[in-house]
């Protein structure tokens, strides 16, 4: 049953989309009545996610997604229209129209949350039995106290085949199957408990809800570290253990480390910022999802050679933010957890003062790897040295970096910066060559993202934006429209001859044309680009002339492209001569 336009209004009219967005991206006030902050939807550096108040719609000047309040919960949450709506339904106190049989994937999705919650109450209650003996034995060894046992939910699995499918009677093995808590068997029918004689690791998302779990061998199994595979609630590279208590943290920074102990250890030493990946190398998602609540993000990975390597990688994530980003030398201990035990809460307090920015970080890395003992050793630093320099932004830095770089490698400073200089002038040569070849092609550009939406004809299709932009903002204009006859046929573009369609039906049954609702009823690549052309400025004083004017554009667009070409005609003409002398 399809749900009804009345309450749809009602629905967007009760959600305020600054605070909605609120919720999942830090944003900050810039311009009129625009907030701005990092996209959710891809890395960047510099806030280009731009929410509107007054038109209720959020816009990425970077990936260009944009819609409203119900296409930001789909995108965001991965949700149907319907669940997206019932998702705003219940966060607004409204109760949804149609009391018929829940929507199949919700309902999934309902019944795997609810069973991950009584699995980690299962967990958690084993842990504190004879049967979790030997997860607390090794708690108590690495010095994890019951009030962080508390705090993280922590939970033992038993040493059994079938603790926990026993254990949850009030669901089906199919289900237990799909959450990800247990396997299918080699006989028909049959199933085993997932994680067994493991210490246990609530995964919890931001909202509270459990999503999944990570389970410590504590015997000789393998893995040493399983952790839940993908399902409908859970996805290992779009989430970070502990973040639902960290992002409460008022330390002004995220601490990354490697391992989930290495977490509850942090939190118990009064680092209550620590988080960490899930069993996985570092993901943009995640980059992204630590931007949402921090500026500052300081890598805490193991001092091996796997660790080290892992954090240059994290590095080069974390540059595509605006995210500053600081990495720790442990010195002699392997990890966080064995740095606290040796040196103490404070000793780390000093670590993190002194923590090295990944400039320097990076600089070290390429001394390491290199033989600056001999001529060839050296060149190949002072490469990699100045290639790392020229990408800097700040002059100062590359003077201050530049230096200690010719130090290094036994050269004039002078030396380094003609270097840096010539990398830098050859990278702006070609970001000029390759936005010359972009504004040099006027057509191209008015042409949507998406090539799946091309126009046809890009001037009549601009002239058709802007037709559709006026209706928006005044649905009285469609009186105009009548008089001159224009009608949705006349539009080159099927889908701004579909926008057409719905602000006329909206019109006729006495509805104004909310943003937000009119693009939540478009696939997410059509609402983007919705949302784009909304964004363009429109002459609103002038409005009736404005959409006259427009009209007239799409009618002598259209009357050129009918029209025979004079070329062809010219041809056809001399041909005829030719044929006539020739007879």
């Amino acid at each position: 049953m399809a749900i009804p336009e009345s309450f749809l209004d009602e629905l967007v009219a009760r959600t305020d989309i600054v605070e909605l967005v609120g919720g999942y991206v830090r944003l900050i006030k810039r311009s009129g009545s625009n907030m701005f902050g990092l996209c959710p939807f891809h890395s960047e550096k510099t806030p280009s996610f731009s929410v509107s108040s007054d038109k209720q719609i959020y816009h990425c000047f970077g990936c260009q997604k944009g819609g409203g309040a119900i296409n930001f919960v789909m995108e965001i949450e991965n949700l149907e229209f319907r669940d997206a709506v019932e998702f705003l339904a219940k966060r607004a106190g409204m109760t949804m129209p149609d009391e018929g049989a829940p929507d199949e994937f919700l309902h999934k999705r309902r019944r795997m949350l609810e069973l991950n919650r009584d699995a980690a109450r299962y967990f958690h209650e084993t842990l504190l039995s004879p049967s979790g003996e030997s997860a607390r034995k090794y708690l108590a060894k690495r010095g994890i106290s019951q009030k962080m046992v508390t705090r993280f939910g922590l939970g033992a699995a038993p040493d059994a085949w079938s603790g926990l499918l026993d254990a949850m009677s009030g669901y089906t093995k199919q289900e237990l199957i799909d959450a990800g808590l247990a396997r299918r068997g080699k006989k028909e029918g049959g199933a085993y408990d997932m994680f067994r004689n493991r210490l246990i690791f609530p995964v919890i998302d931001v909202r509270g809800g459990v999503i999944g779990f990570s389970g410590r061998a504590l015997g000789d199994n393998e893995p040493k570290y399983l952790n839940s595979p993908d399902t409908l609630v859970f996805n290992k590279s779009r989430n970070l253990f502990a973040l639902n208590i960290a992002k409460k943290s008022k330390s002004g920074m995220l601490i990354l480390a490697e391992g989930n102990i290495d977490v509850v250890a942090l939190h118990q030493a009064g680092f209550d910022c620590a988080v960490a990946a899930l069993g996985t190398a570092l993901t943009e998602d995640q980059v992204r999802l630590m931007a949402r609540y921090t500026e500052s993000a300081v890598i805490a990975f193991d001092a091996d050679e796997a660790g080290k390597k892992a954090a240059l990688r994290a590095i080069g994530l974390f540059e595509k933010t605006k995210l500053g980003v600081k990495v720790l030398d442990f010195g002699e201990a392997k990890d966080p957890d064995e740095f606290l035990q040796k040196s103490g809460a404070d000793a780390f307090s000093l670590l993190l003062e002194r923590s090295e920015n990944h400039i320097e970080y990076r600089l070290m890395t390429i001394k390491n790897n290199a033989d600056l003992g001999s001529d060839e050793g050296r060149l190949k630093y002072i490469y990699a040295a100045t290639e790392l320099l020229s990408e800097l932004a700040s002059e100062p830095e590359r003077e201050i970096y530049g230096a200690q770089v010719a130090k290094t490698a036994g050269i004039s400073p002078e030396s380094v910066e003609n270097e840096v200089k010539k990398m830098r002038k050859t990278k702006r040569a070609r970001q000029r060559k390759q936005y010359e070849k972009r504004v040099t092609r006027p057509a191209a550009a008015m042409q949507p993202a998406d090539r799946s939406l091309r126009y046809e004809n890009e001037y009549s299709a601009a002239a058709e934006e802007g037709v559709i932009r006026c209706l928006m903002r005044d649905l009285e204009l469609l009186r105009i429209c009548e008089d001159m006859n224009f009608g949705s046929e006349e539009f080159t573009s099927p889908l701004l001859a579909k926008v057409y369609e719905v602000l006329s039906m909206r019109e006729s049954r006495g509805r104004e044309p909310t943003e937000g609702l009119i693009l939540s009823g478009f696939p997410a690549n059509e609402a983007s680009q919705l949302t784009v052309i909304l964004q363009k400025p429109e002459a609103t004083p002038h409005s009736e002339k404005s959409i006259r004017d427009y009209i007239e554009k799409i009618r002598a667009e259209k009357y050129k492209s009918d029209a025979p070409d004079e070329k062809l005609l010219l041809a056809i003409k001399k041909y005829r001569e030719m044929k006539d002398v020739g007879g």
